[in-house]
């Protein structure tokens, strides 16, 4: 098994709170016309094309001329969008910093609308600790898309085998894995520490 020279993060759920009910608890309280609204009109397959690069106001036009009478719904999931990020998560960012601090080659591939991850960077400065980023909107790839793994390594000159990765979708450690990176589904802090330790980081 070949050393570890390269850390990579996913953030949605790995670093950063993503829950896009948040908002919706509030503003649609009816808790089955609630899982309505964001089972069929503001679905995830619909917020993955933001996270591919399109625009909100083309995102918001489409649903909006299937659903008219849900106009407002619509346009708050980005209105509302700091509240489905409300906070760092436990640990996970710390055990980043402290990699970075340690002198490690650390970087993120996330899934991110490009202007909502401007918006997260102002808010968590701890994003900006390690070398880069490939945020997915500013691409035009989404994971788990082959390409966008590629891309990554060839961008930050990771070798596939010696590189580490934390996601918390399955589908996407899969993806990373058949790219030849040791891929780690993100469940816990603790669990992560392990994958680490057992990979001959210390953390």
């Amino acid at each position: 098994m070949s050393e570890i020279r390269h850390i990579v993060f996913d953030i949605g759920r790995v670093l950063l709170a993503w829950d896009p009910e948040r908002p919706y608890r509030t503003l649609i309280p009816d808790a089955a016309r609630r899982r309505w609204f964001l089972d069929t009109v503001t679905t995830s397959a619909w917020n993955a094309e933001q996270d591919r690069g399109r625009p909100w106001a083309e995102a918001e036009a489409l649903l909006i001329a299937d659903y008219p009478e849900e106009e407002a719904l619509i346009r708050a999931f980005r209105t509302h969008w700091a509240a489905m990020t409300p906070h760092l998560l436990a640990q996970t960012p710390q055990i980043m910093e402290g990699l970075v601090e340690a002198g490690h080659d650390v970087t993120m591939l996330t899934n991110f609308a490009p202007d909502t991850f401007q918006e997260a960077l102002a808010r968590f400065p701890v994003l900006r600790r390690p070398r880069g980023v490939t945020v997915s909107g500013e691409v035009g790839l989404i994971k788990p898309d082959p390409a966008i793994y590629a891309l990554h390594a060839a961008r930050f000159g990771l070798d596939p085998a010696a590189t580490i990765f934390f996601d918390d979708s399955p589908d996407n450690i899969a993806a990373a894995a058949a790219a030849g990176w040791r891929a780690h589904l993100f469940t816990t802090p603790e669990r992560m520490r392990a994958d680490f330790a057992a990979s001959g980081i210390a953390v």
